[in-house]
């Protein structure tokens, strides 16, 4: 199937737009492209006024298209055109073009807040805290969206027992997914499970700014943003592009994780986004057996960083092999087990935020 997209784009790129000296794929025209049982399918994204004009264009790009090895039928549609006979399945959106300009931070319609979870470092429990989180807002009332910002490494789709691909009955709004009465988008849901997104930092920066402002969110009192490990594009456009509420950090209590810890601290304090409060997951193991208490990753580390910072400590996260037995079922601890010790330390975290006025 990639092989084939791949052929498909070259072919593409003998394509000339008339009157601009570019191919069809260097003037970013072609959306919703699909490729199923030898159809090739996908529109030309054009001016309304220009229809007419391009048709040639159109017809070009059919035929060079239906030519090639392995394609049975070619199906290309000018978004200027009136009505057509559509595909099997609304046409969705083509992710990861390069951003467009916008000035200055921007609120995103209908969305009240917007909290983003991160962490200085991998593997420290940041989509774990982010998804529980946002359920346990919901849990309080509170319409939730859950936005997994992590392009390279999404998550949040099996966390969250979420699968399918996300809708575009207009090749350019984002219909997302819902899943434990959270409304949730993620890159994941947009490429097939286990395929690697290749993109260069404007690619993924045109991504992002899609999934924030292109998806049809509704009505939120808050969206979670989780983040990718690390201070880097994503972080920074965020902070740049949007008007944020604040943003939760999460680390484990060792002093590995927390230097990364302290380095995100640092990224958000310059790039002015508030910190609304730190999170220490992995913070103690409970023998089933015998009921003691044990520090595997240390202990206190993001509660004396939260006092030496005057920032809220937002609560510590047991290491149970329940949170990651629920989130690899897709059944979050707080949907799975809800009146366990798990579940009660995020519903204090989304309580503590309520409270605030944060969500």
């Amino acid at each position: 199937m990639s092989n084939m997209r791949e052929t498909v784009i070259s072919a593409l790129r003998n394509v000339i737009v008339p009157g601009r000296g570019e191919n069809l794929i260097e003037a970013d025209m072609v959306r919703a492209l699909s490729i199923e049982d030898g159809t090739v399918r996908f529109v030309i994204e054009v001016d309304p006024a220009d229809g007419e004009r391009l048709e040639p264009m159109r017809a070009e790009a059919e035929t060079r298209v239906a030519s090639l090895e392995g394609v049975e039928k070619a199906v290309v549609i000018l978004t200027a055109h009136g009505p057509k006979p559509q595909p099997k399945e609304p046409p969705s959106l083509k992710v990861g073009r390069h951003p467009t300009p916008q000035a200055g931070p921007a609120t995103v319609p209908g969305i009240r807040n917007i909290i983003l979870v991160g962490s200085g470092k991998g593997g420290v429990g940041k989509s774990t805290v982010a998804a529980n989180l946002a359920i346990a807002l919901a849990r309080q009332g509170k319409k939730v969206g859950l936005l997994d910002a992590d392009i390279y490494g999404p998550s949040q789709p099996r966390m969250m027992g979420v699968s399918g691909r996300p809708a575009s009955p207009d090749g350019q709004t984002i219909l997302p997914l819902e899943g434990h009465g959270i409304t949730m988008m993620s890159i994941g849901l947009m490429v097939a499970e286990g395929e690697a997104v290749v993109w260069r930092g404007p690619m993924l920066m045109g991504a992002l700014q899609q999934m924030m402002g292109q998806v049809a969110w509704g009505e939120l009192d808050v969206l979670v943003v989780d983040l990718p490990p690390g201070t880097g594009d994503v972080q920074l456009t965020l902070s740049q592009k949007y008007q944020l509420t604040g943003a939760i950090l999460v680390s484990t209590p060792q002093d590995v994780a927390l230097l990364d810890a302290r380095k995100a601290l640092d990224m958000f304090r310059k790039t002015k986004v508030p910190i609304l409060g730190l999170v220490e997951n992995m913070s103690s193991y409970i023998c089933p057996k015998c009921g003691h208490e044990a520090h595997i990753f240390g202990h206190g580390g993001m509660r004396a960083d939260a006092e030496a910072n005057g920032l809220p400590f937002l609560g510590e996260v047991p290491l149970d092999l329940s949170i990651r037995l629920a989130g690899d079922a897709g059944k979050p601890v707080v949907v799975s087990h809800p009146e366990s010790r798990e579940a009660e330390a995020f519903l204090k975290m989304a309580k503590a935020l309520i409270g605030e006025g944060y969500a």
